[in-house]
């Protein structure tokens, strides 16, 4: 039961993430920019939205951390465990860095400045590609497809995200950086939830095979 609790995080937490770009679309019109912007300046220093979006953004690392730790406990595999530390990983990171790495506001910082931000942004991103690599073979040919596109769509998008990126920390116009980023995370938020419900569906075939009181196995589609 704690383990499906735990995998259930994994779909709470894109919700949330989602929820969080969108309440801060709806409090802070003047500010917010889907095209535009990057998620990241919504818990800039000094930006509007920072008070409001930072709780829920901290939410959401508690809650992929949990998802982690889920992965970890649906098996004996040492792929489950790989990943499942990776997405950990990523929450702890995303945790440590939301205090002491913030961006600084657009136009008032500068690559130096935002060097700490854009180096945690780095790690959690690698953790990011390797969890959907390595996850891919964690359920049947679908899901290994759709891991290989979804890792496609990840590395296709970040690499413009990083152009758009550049363009921001030398005070450029960044018209679809928000766009760009946006993509880039929705996919990999998107396979958290595919990811979530194969282990939960997998979870509970188990249990019906092997009822309480009986031996417990490993039971991973390929």
């Amino acid at each position: 039961m704690l383990r499906k609790a735990l995998l259930v995080c994994g779909v709470i937490s894109s919700l949330l993430y989602v929820g969080a770009d969108l309440l801060a679309a709806s409090r802070y019109p003047d500010y917010h920019s889907f095209t535009s912007q990057a998620v990241s300046e919504l818990t800039a220093l000094g930006a509007p939205t920072k008070r409001m979006v930072e709780p829920l953004l901290i939410g959401y690392d508690i809650l992929i951390i949990a998802f982690g730790l889920g992965v970890w406990a649906s098996g004996r595999r040492r792929t489950l465990h790989l990943v499942g530390a990776l997405l950990v990983a990523i929450g702890v990171v995303g945790l440590a860095a939301m205090p002491f790495t913030p961006m600084r506001l657009r136009g008032t910082g500068s690559l130096a400045t935002d060097a700490p931000h854009i180096a945690a942004t780095a790690v959690i991103v690698l953790c990011i590609l390797l969890a959907v690599w390595f996850g891919a073979s964690l359920s049947g040919r679908g899901f290994r497809t759709y891991s290989y596109a979804t890792l496609l769509t990840l590395l296709a998008f970040g690499t413009w995200t990083g152009q758009e990126a550049a363009r921001l920390a030398a005070g450029q116009p960044t018209p679809w950086l928000g766009v760009a980023e946006r993509v880039h995370i929705g996919a990999y938020l998107a396979w958290v939830v595919v990811l979530a419900v194969i282990l939960w569906r997998t979870s509970t075939r188990r249990a019906e095979v092997w009822p309480k009181g009986g031996t417990p196995i490993t039971v991973v589609p390929t």
